[in-house]
């Protein structure tokens, strides 16, 4: 039987949700699942695979946002994609090779949850339903992919800058994102003061405004105006594939965040299994914290809970 602090877990995962990827199952297979999820912190930095690692476990983030980067020859860095609590990470690239295509690293410190690999293996070949939920996210991941390039191929920084904050804006419950300027420059792969002239152009128009702790997102619907395509294609090819991903709902006062009960509720849990705290982080991560010698997970340990 489910020790009460799994129980109080699932139940928060399911109705908040905390991963809409594990809310949207069915209650049989989200139940094969349960017995393996491990709940664990992801501080900001910490690399959880290296390219060409062994891929032992598939993540879903809650409140946590991971960028797969590629690691260029010369030290730059080029992001790939972006993983939230809309679904999952560690799976794709490894039902043959189980290596890691790139860098996978925090960009935004929060709690996720975790399946062993051979467990998640088991429970796709086993559960019908479970394998179609799987099939449908990884093919929403291949068209951010595919117009993630094409994006970066033919427009201008400014869209592509628009198009990524909204990605974050996307995938978290405050309106701040702790983001630097270096660090976007970095996910952009331009310069850095390339990055702080877009950023100046969007405050003047009061679609932002930049303050100590990040940047704040003052007026979503004209970023949105100001965002290339691929943002609104890659929206659509989500919410026509794993439908409620993304909540379809005015963004402007932050009004999907999870019920105030629900959230006590998991954090609670949280804190009862060892964690200090898990409420919303605005740490910087700057992008010394992806382009330097790596933290990994056993020199800077999740707290596990």
């Amino acid at each position: 039987m489910p020790s009460e602090g799994r129980r109080t877990l699932s139940a928060a995962t399911r109705s908040a949700p905390d991963n809409r990827f594990l809310a949207a199952l069915d209650a049989e297979d989200f139940a094969v699942l349960e017995p393996h999820l491990e709940a664990l912190v992801l501080p900001c930095g910490t690399v959880l695979y290296e390219p060409g690692d062994p891929i032992s476990y598939t993540y879903f983030p809650h409140d946590a946002i991971v960028s797969l980067v590629d690691v260029m020859e010369d030290g730059r860095l080029a992001e790939v994609a972006m993983f939230g609590r809309e679904g999952l990470f560690g799976l794709l690239s490894a039902f043959v090779s189980r290596e890691a295509f790139g860098r996978y690293v925090v960009q935004i410190p929060g709690s996720a949850s975790r399946v062993p690999l051979d467990a998640m293996h088991a429970a796709i070949q086993a559960h019908p339903a479970l394998q179609r939920q799987v099939l449908a996210y990884n093919e929403a991941l291949l068209a951010q992919a595919y117009h993630t390039v094409a994006c970066n191929a033919v427009h201008p920084v400014e869209a592509r800058c628009c198009r990524w904050l909204l990605s974050t804006h996307d995938r978290l419950d405050q309106d701040t994102l702790p983001h630097t300027h270096e660090f976007l420059a970095e996910m952009l792969g331009v310069q850095r003061s390339t990055v702080s002239t877009v950023l100046r152009s969007l405050q003047t128009s009061r679609l932002i405004e930049q303050q100590r702790g990040g940047i704040n997102v003052l007026d979503r619907a004209g970023l949105e105006h100001a965002a290339c395509e691929c943002y609104r294609k890659i929206r659509f090819r989500f919410d026509r594939l794993l439908p409620g991903t993304f909540a379809q709902v005015d963004r402007t006062a932050s009004a999907t965040s999870t019920p105030p009960g629900l959230k006590a509720a998991a954090k609670q849990f949280f804190i009862s299994r060892g964690a200090a705290s898990i409420s919303s982080s605005t740490d910087h991560c700057s992008s010394s914290a992806l382009g330097r010698a790596p933290r990994r997970p056993e020199s800077v340990p999740c707290a596990r809970l």
